[in-house]
């Protein structure tokens, strides 16, 4: 077998100008075939080598601690539910070791990934999957409705932890949202986007909006390479079929859902009333319209109630 080095990186990178790197064989190697095919990439003795053969090493600023656990791998997969016709965006695709799984499954995947070093090595470990498709962009710049149009899709990602809530908000904002999420995330923001009223927060509140969150297995740092100083979750966003309001109506309920979390340890008439720029009398009675108790702290309150506040709002 032969790696022809600098000339594959060069590659990658003159299509990386493109934004779009197609991982078909023929169209981007033709016979040519490399070292990193096939690798063991949850043996971390072979995950060393071919991070050193590509002059990498991980990298703290963007979250890279590298998943080698086979059986974690099982079940990221399972959850997914993936089927032969099945359409997976993979965001932080990083070395391709889920990549591969999920291309094993799926009729399609677009594997996102930003660095332009760790995107010359995923297309060499998945250049033998013809139905993966490289996309070099920040994920938070991707558009589902330019990668997917409407059809309908699965996201699936080993998040990094730093940009977890962002990502849930771009795509679940997205006009083609997906769905159905399964996403790797630290163990202690699992637990709090699948919170029960009572401990609600506003990332809980602005996911379970959208969907039912599950987790679906607790994953020890020992499964990642370097080991992180945490451990993790995989986490399962069943998305509702329809939106429960209009775009426009949407940023309006958050308003008032942010406003309500603004004070947390205050009871929601007073972090409405200053989030909101109201008089405290208004606000109570605008709460014992909603049905409603004043003294109630905003995380006590399930969607249903939050949705019925926002629709008894008073005009201004």
């Amino acid at each position: 077998m032969v790696y022809v080095g600098a000339g594959v990186v060069q590659y990658v990178l003159l299509k990386i100008t493109g934004c779009w790197l197609r991982v078909i064989v023929t169209d981007r190697f033709e016979s040519t075939p490399g070292v990193f095919d096939e690798i063991d990439l949850t043996s971390v003795r072979e995950l060393r080598n071919v991070l050193y053969a590509h002059g990498m090493r991980p990298n703290k600023s963007f979250g890279q601690n590298f998943l080698i656990d086979r059986s974690v791998l099982a079940k990221i997969v399972e959850a997914a539910e993936i089927s032969a016709t099945d359409e997976i965006l993979e965001v932080g695709a990083g070395t391709g070791v889920l990549t591969r799984e999920l291309a094993k499954n799926a009729r399609h995947v677009v594997a996102v990934e930003l660095e332009r070093d760790m995107l010359a090595l995923l297309a060499e470990t998945t250049r033998t999957y013809k139905n993966v498709e490289l996309l070099a962009r920040n994920l938070l710049f991707v558009d589902p409705v330019e990668v997917f149009g409407e059809v309908p899709y699965k996201l699936v990602a080993n998040l990094p932890y730093y940009i977890t809530a962002p990502t849930f908000r771009h795509f679940l904002e997205s006009a083609n949202p997906p769905r159905l999420l399964v996403v790797m995330v630290q163990e202690e923001v699992a637990e709090r986007i699948v919170a029960e009223p009572g401990d609600l927060s506003l990332l809980a509140v602005s996911i379970q909006f959208y969907g039912r969150p599950h987790i679906i297995a607790r994953v020890p740092a020992s499964a990642f390479y370097p080991a992180p100083k945490v451990n993790s979750a995989i986490l399962r966003v069943e998305i509702k079929s329809e939106a429960p309001l209009t775009p426009n109506e949407r940023d309006s309920f958050f308003r008032v859902v942010q406003a309500g979390f603004s004070e947390r340890r205050k009871q929601l008439h007073n972090s409405l009333t200053h989030g909101l720029h109201r008089k405290n009398e208004d606000i109570r009675a605008w709460l014992t319209a909603a049905n409603i108790d004043t003294s109630r702290r905003a995380e006590t309150l399930s969607i249903e109630e939050w949705l019925r506040l926002w629709k008894n709002m008073p005009t201004v």
